[in-house]
């Protein structure tokens, strides 16, 4: 109801200004009464004032100040507190740039209890534009503070508050806020960034998972691996997946261990994870790039889905594991929160592989990949013609085999396509790169592969391949 006293007043405010446009509101204080009644023409002025609205006998002869209509003398802010600092407005997210007055007055302090909104006032800011797909009545917000200050943030601007953890690849608390009033996400987000207790605020973005769909491994052959001599023994691999079988024999003591980030949503579908940690770790038959490597698994998608607090929870039980390379084979908007996940986990050395996307050449970047400190990991075919459906891009990295490959999968087997698997490859390939050197930092496997990429498309990096196929035995010997 508050909002839309909110809007309505917004509206009214607008339509008087449109029929009255004589009623100049000012707040120069350099007038004086009189010609601020007369701007107003007020009953009592009006005998004395000029034509244009100025004052006779020693008011403003030149009429410029009457041409203007201005803002109302009394604005209120619908925000409970002044904010800390001018909300962010970030352009490569879908945010919307305003200007705002540059008299800033020093914010006030956090209350220390419950604070209502008022209601009935004009937004003092607009609502921040929000691209992308997300859960339309949620927020993610990191807070400054304790339990306490989370329940007060709620309180103050009508939210629940869902669930509340400690990241440690944010380094702070994140809130998942609940709307139950039915306010758009960007409206709350602009609310939300008038308390400085807020830190970062953003939607809770939809990512999905990148299969595309396909009609055999001849992945060794292709980065130069050879299969004989593959090892990713020890090497501790995250993978942030669906749900995955077990039971499957080409996993049979690959997964060192599990982790659910959504246990209250039931596990229908187990390929894709299955699928992903076959051709990184796999055995037997289906023997994957780096036999041996140790797979932390983590659950954080159903149905091709995931929401960003899902996915954060996964990222920081990842984290926790002392993993040296995380596998993301999901694509989704840019996310502020994901990005600084990313880039702290890359801070503590782990290496960053993330399917570049299926969503075709004109899609726009897809994210996590596209975050500096992540390997963007496109897919071509047996031939290494480019996978037609792939995204392309300037965050490509690197090319892999990812196009009618045969992968472990919950019913036994089948032929996958998708930056997904080619992505697992890649991870699979890094596995042996630290098997062969554990102390090899994230950024040196970086570089080499960069630079030992067989070249593909035009010369040099492009958009289409990236630095062009995985040359793996190359890239082994790039330390040297």
């Amino acid at each position: 109801m508050a909002a839309k006293a909110v809007i309505l007043h917004a509206a009214l405010l607008a339509a008087a200004f449109v029929a009255a446009p004589a009623l100049a509101q000012t707040n120069d204080p350099s007038l004086s009464q009189k010609q601020v009644d007369c701007l107003n023409r007020t009953t009592a002025a009006g005998a004395d004032c000029d034509k244009n609205g100025g004052a006779k006998n020693g008011g403003d002869k030149s009429g410029t100040r009457s041409a203007a209509v201005f803002l109302p003398a009394l604005i209120v802010d619908l925000f409970p507190n002044p904010p800390a600092s001018p909300a962010p407005a970030n352009p490569s997210n879908g945010a919307a740039q305003t200007g705002g007055p540059t008299n800033t007055p020093p914010p006030a302090p956090a209350p220390s209890g419950p604070v209502t909104p008022p209601a009935g006032l004009n937004l003092a800011a607009p609502p921040r534009a929000v691209a992308g797909e997300f859960v339309p009545d949620e927020v993610l917000v990191t807070v400054a503070g304790d339990a306490g200050a989370v329940q007060q943030i709620a309180n103050s601007f009508g939210l629940q508050v869902r669930s509340e953890r400690q990241s440690r690849l944010l380094g702070t608390t994140l809130v998942r806020y609940g709307i139950p009033d039915g306010r758009p996400v960007g409206v709350v987000l602009a609310q939300l960034a008038a308390d400085g207790r807020t830190q970062r605020r953003e939607p809770n973005h939809i990512y999905s998972l990148q299969q595309a769909a396909g009609i055999v491994n001849y992945a060794f052959d292709r980065i130069a691996l050879d299969a004989r001599n593959a090892s990713g023994e020890n090497v501790r691999v995250a993978v942030i997946d669906t749900g995955i079988d077990a039971t499957n024999p080409a996993l049979k003591g690959v997964i060192a261990d599990q982790f659910d980030a959504m246990p209250n949503v039931p596990i229908e579908k187990r390929d894709h994870g299955t699928s992903v940690d076959g051709l990184i770790a796999g055995i037997g038959a289906l023997e994957g790039m780096a036999p041996g490597a140790r797979i932390y698994h983590a659950r954080a998608f159903e149905g091709g889905k995931s929401t960003m607090d899902v996915i954060l929870s996964a990222l920081d039980w990842a984290a926790e594991q002392d993993v040296r390379i995380i596998n993301m084979s999901f694509v989704g908007p840019k996310n502020d929160l994901l990005g600084t996940a990313c880039r702290n986990a890359r801070a503590l050395g782990m290496v960053l592989v993330a399917a570049a996307g299926n969503n075709g050449p004109k899609a726009p970047y897809g994210y996590p990949a596209a975050f500096d400190g992540v390997i963007a990991v496109t897919a071509t075919d047996a031939k290494d013609g480019l996978m037609p459906q792939a995204n392309r891009g300037a965050y490509v990295f690197i090319s892999a085999p990812g196009v009618e490959m045969v992968a472990p999968s919950g019913a036994g087997s089948d032929v996958v396509t998708g930056t997904s698997f080619a992505a697992a490859i890649v991870s699979g390939a890094i596995a042996n790169l630290i098997h062969a050197a554990p102390d090899r930092s994230a950024d040196d496997i970086e570089k080499a592969l960069a630079a030992t990429a067989k070249d593909l498309g035009p010369k040099g990096r492009d958009n289409d391949f990236g630095y062009g196929l995985l040359d793996i035995k190359a890239a082994g010997a790039a330390k040297d």
